[in-house]
């Protein structure tokens, strides 16, 4: 829409309806009226993006953008996602707007058109938002008159199918995640990392909590050590991590060890500082999402299971170690900084909720391979911090 296009109200001037600082509720930022306003910025591509699954997943998902922008330099992104979620996207240049779903949203959405929707979750629920949205284009999955959830694109087939067959989900699949959603939205896939970002009085904080805590130049390793309740298997023992804390104090000495985790590990990080003899330092729990990563920022390595804190740790850029059990290890992209340790089980991957076996995945973890890859990424983690 250029200026001479705008709507007029008669009596007393045009305002830029397209402009991606106008709200029509009251004054933008720059608190200035729109004709003649230098800062008028188009919002060009109007994109919509779908993503209610899990927050390890919205994490993941920010990957997309910096193909996204390539692909549409000016554009305006909007992301519809749950509320425990959107604090992950706080500070995210490529986000313009977060919306959370809801039916105050969905009402929202309505009235509004949309260039191009990208819906990245194979759920109904998302598939019928992206498939009720006015939009010129869609991408990704939608949902059939059938209630089955379908791909909308043949580029979406093969993320699709990793959904139904299993031996190539499990096997023979060698693509990341990543990799796997460019190409479902038809962008093109370079390695681009997760964009999770700190504001500056986020790093603040990081650092004054350094400082505050005796963290000085010596290597930190965080221990996160629990998951989300949906795959409980996803977590080691608690005996299990106690005696880990103590092995990495007594293998390389000079490091740090710290307890990491969401709400639902404050009662498992209590238990483990009491039953081992490491001094570990315990971060609170219960301080909200964007504060606990902010207690992650303080780790230069991350031990932890397939869960939130692994891909908040490869969005942080810290060296990672990360054990699997139900879960596809391919699938993750580390960055060139971490690495997998696999359970020694002939059952995984499998991605069951349950399981029926006597000795489970978690319980089949080699405490020394874990060891060895923690070793490595220590040293790499110490070179770093030397120079």
């Amino acid at each position: 829409m250029s200026r001479s296009e705008w709507p007029v109200v008669e009596g007393f001037g045009p305002y830029a309806a397209d402009c991606r600082y106008f709200t029509g509720y009251k004054p933008c930022r720059f608190r200035r009226l729109c004709d003649g306003c230098p800062e008028y910025r188009p919002r060009g591509t109007r994109i919509l993006l779908i993503n209610l699954d899990a927050m390890g997943d919205v994490v993941r998902t920010t990957a997309l953008l910096p193909a996204l922008k390539r692909a549409y330099p000016q554009s305006f992104v909007s992301w519809v996602t749950l509320k425990n979620a959107a604090p992950i996207l706080e500070h995210n240049p490529y986000v313009d707007e977060v919306l959370l779903y809801g039916p105050d949203t969905v009402l929202e959405l309505e009235p509004r058109r949309f260039e191009l929707v990208l819906n990245v979750d194979k759920t109904r629920r998302s598939a019928a938002l992206a498939q009720r949205v006015q939009a010129a284009e869609r991408r990704g999955f939608g949902v059939n008159e059938h209630g089955a959830i379908v791909p909308l694109t043949p580029e979406a087939g093969y993320q699709y199918w990793t959904g139904l067959d299993d031996e190539l989900k499990f096997h023979r699949n060698r693509k990341t995640e990543q990799q796997m959603l460019a190409e479902t939205m038809g962008l093109e896939f370079r390695r681009d990392p997760y964009v999770l970002v700190l504001a500056p009085e986020e790093r603040a904080f990081v650092e004054r909590t350094r400082r505050a805590w005796g963290l000085g130049g010596e290597v930190v390793v965080g221990l996160n050590t629990g998951c989300s309740t949906l795959f409980p298997y996803k977590k080691l023992p608690v005996e299990y991590q106690a005696r880990l804390a103590e092995e990495l104090v007594d293998r390389f000495p000079g490091i740090r060890v710290i307890l990491l985790g969401g709400p639902e590990d404050a009662e498992r990080n209590r238990e483990i500082a009491r039953l081992t003899r490491a001094p570990v330092l315990e971060t609170p729990c219960t301080e909200g999402l964007r504060r606990g990563i902010q207690y992650m920022d303080l780790a230069d390595v991350v031990i932890t299971g397939d869960s939130l804190g692994m891909h908040l740790a490869i969005g942080l850029g810290k060296r990672v170690v990360a054990w699997f059990g139900l879960t596809c290890e391919q699938e993750i992209d580390f960055f060139g900084r971490g690495e997998a340790v696999l359970a020694r089980v002939d059952c995984r991957p499998c991605w069951q909720r349950a399981c029926d076996r006597p000795v489970k995945c978690y319980e089949r973890v080699d405490r020394e391979e874990l060891l060895e890859a923690a070793g490595r990424q220590i040293g790499a983690a110490r070179r770093e911090k030397t120079g």
